[in-house]
């Protein structure tokens, strides 16, 4: 299940506190931006990752995943799905706990691959929603 309440609770309270969110920046209008704030009241350490590599909410950002010379816990993915595969296997490579695929965000491809390299992984989900809940 691609929102397993399991999953979700692990994710969220056992894996670790540092998130990269892949598509972060400082456009207030995305929903990326409310959504890594909100990340950080609940504790977690936010990683911007976008091309133009910004510091949002002051935390230095990165050009991509591989980019961040520090372990990352948990990949927030806020690109469109024709991208969040890439992104996932990026995720694998560099050795991240899980993914999280944002609202709307759907690759069951990246999902299945991501779930039999032992990341965990949650798809069509939104980490501001459920944090909250719990």
């Amino acid at each position: 299940m691609y929102g397993d309440p399991a999953t979700i609770r692990r994710i969220l309270t056992e894996l670790g506190d540092t998130w990269a969110v892949v598509g972060l920046s400082n456009n207030e209008d995305r929903a990326a931006y409310g959504v890594a704030r909100v990340l950080q009241r609940f504790g977690k350490r936010v990683v911007p990752v976008h091309p133009k590599a910004e510091t949002v909410h002051g935390e230095k950002g990165y050009a991509s995943l591989e980019a961040i010379p520090f372990k990352v816990d948990v990949v927030d993915v806020f690109v469109n799905s024709a991208l969040a595969g890439a992104v996932a296997d990026e995720a694998v490579a560099v050795g991240a706990g899980a993914v999280w695929f944002q609202l709307g965000v759907v690759d069951e491809e990246a999902f299945a691959r991501t779930r039999a390299a032992g990341l965990e992984m949650v798809m069509d989900r939104c980490p501001a929603i459920e944090i909250p809940a719990l």
